[in-house]
């Protein structure tokens, strides 16, 4: 009965505004409509409004329009940008907010400065502040991340950060973060993704994409399809941005090697009128991570323009202590499991081949859970040319594919036998069955399998400590 009082109390409590305690927080926090686990979203104004978020802001005095940022969007690699550069700015002695998405464990990743994410009591603190603006605002009331976009402007303002470095969720032209007039932009790699919601062409999804362009702005991106390139410079001539492709505006290359000293890496070079950036190692593994690293460094050329003071050698000190979780992350060793957060066909496919070339093994077994508005024809046809065992298993989201029917979709396409789990510990209990010393666990195909595989082998690993 007491604890039947005590949950009334908690919910009355919310109702009236009052946010007392980390817990209330995130309940309010996640009592906001989440777009990114429903299954069917219209990607309109009502849905995507900036205009709500607009309003949420001018209640909370504005605080974006009090920071120097850097806007990144593409379809995959933005978050492994936007960690790049948020190191080499940090690096070079900056203050270095950094707001990314989505989170793995805990929703504090999605908001850090000069590495370290907001504690419980900041975030607590915050979400006090923004609770009753989105009171007066029942009419149309924020979203999740609408919320979570505003809580890191406001965090940010706070930090006195110096620069803050922003990851687009969804799109680009309707996206939260859209309201910022950064001093640079990078796009990523564009390919298909959230069809349902940007489009069925690589045209449609690029168009959405270029929606942070902005007059005057510079733009850098990383090298594109044709019909992306075309898209890209298209917007930029309406806007009055200032597009530069890495390796065509920009000299940019990058080669796969392998040394004793350091092992399978790739090294990049990128060199423009003010900078030079000869041989670096990228820190993360992959080809398509050297890619990454072209377009940070291009907008650490871009942010040189704009007046900050930037030290090479500073900044490629800062580059060499990245380290993200999620993206080719080993995290256990008996047995040896790595995790990406790889969820659409290119993402796959880039994973394949960086796991072909950096880790050594004589067989693998893949563990494979999608949402099901993703490319699932697609990421199936990649995973059969890396996998040995295939386990499908549902992910924590209620927008999770059956892993029926992804099994049967494999066979169909494959030949290949294919494996069930009704969760994740069950698929991890029967890979771990299934390798030997030499060989290798893989999970892939949403950031929310990998989340709950983290939080397993975690357990795992504490309960033998």
């Amino acid at each position: 009965m007491a604890r039947f009082k005590n949950s009334a109390t908690a919910t009355a409590r919310r109702r009236n505004g009052t946010i007392r305690t980390y817990r209330a927080a995130l309940d309010f926090i996640n009592s906001a409509t989440d777009y990114e686990k429903q299954s069917r979203v219209g990607y309109n104004v009502t849905n995507f409004s900036l205009t709500r978020m607009q309003r949420l802001l001018k209640g909370l005095g504005d605080p974006h329009k009090r920071l120097r940022s850097v806007h990144i969007a593409g379809t995959k690699g933005k978050g492994s940008t936007a960690t790049m550069l948020a190191h080499m700015l940090q690096g070079s002695g900056y203050v270095v907010g950094l707001y990314t998405s989505p989170h793995l464990i805990d929703i504090r990743e999605r908001i850090s400065v000069n590495g370290h994410m907001i504690s419980e009591a900041d975030l607590t603190r915050i979400i006090v502040k923004i609770a009753p603006v989105v009171k007066r605002l029942a009419k149309d009331s924020p979203t999740f991340f609408e919320i979570m976009t505003a809580a890191a402007f406001l965090y940010f303002v706070s930090k006195k950060v110096d620069i803050a470095v922003i990851e687009t969720g969804l799109g680009g032209r309707l996206d939260s973060t859209n309201v910022i007039k950064p001093a640079a932009c990078g796009i990523t790699s564009i390919s298909f993704d959230h069809m349902a919601q940007l489009g069925p062409t690589l045209d449609k999804i690029a168009e959405e994409k270029a929606g942070i362009f902005k007059s005057g702005v510079t733009v850098i991106s990383a090298p594109q399809p044709s019909e992306v390139k075309r898209v890209l410079r298209r917007m930029a001539l309406r806007t009055g941005a200032q597009l530069r492709f890495a390796g065509e505006d920009i000299e940019f290359s990058y080669r796969f090697e392998s040394s004793r000293a350091v092992g399978p890496h790739t090294r990049v070079c990128l060199t423009t009128p003010i900078s030079r950036f000869e041989h670096l190692h990228v820190p993360l593994l992959g080809e398509h991570q050297a890619i990454n690293c072209g377009v940070a460094l291009g907008l650490v050329d871009a942010l040189k323009e704009k007046g900050f003071r930037i030290d090479d050698q500073k900044a490629i000190e800062g580059l060499a202590k990245v380290r993200l979780p999620g993206r080719m992350e080993i995290i256990s060793e008996d047995p040896r499991v790595l995790v990406d957060g790889a969820h659409n066909a290119a993402s796959v496919e880039a994973l394949m081949r960086a796991i072909g070339q950096n880790i050594p093994y004589d067989s693998m077994v893949l563990i494979f859970g999608c949402q099901a508005d993703k490319d699932i024809m697609g990421m199936l046809h990649q995973i059969q040319y890396g996998a040995d065992k295939v386990i499908f298993a549902p992910t924590s989201s209620p927008r999770s594919a059956d892993p029926e029917d992804l099994a049967a979709r494999f066979v169909e396409i494959s030949g290949k036998m294919a494996q069930v789990a009704g969760n994740a510990a069950e698929a991890i209990d029967i890979a771990s069955h299934a390798v030997d010393r030499d060989d290798l666990i893989c999970v892939t195909g949403s950031f929310y399998l990998v989340g709950q595989v983290k939080q397993l082998i975690n357990k795992r690993n504490g309960r033998r400590r």
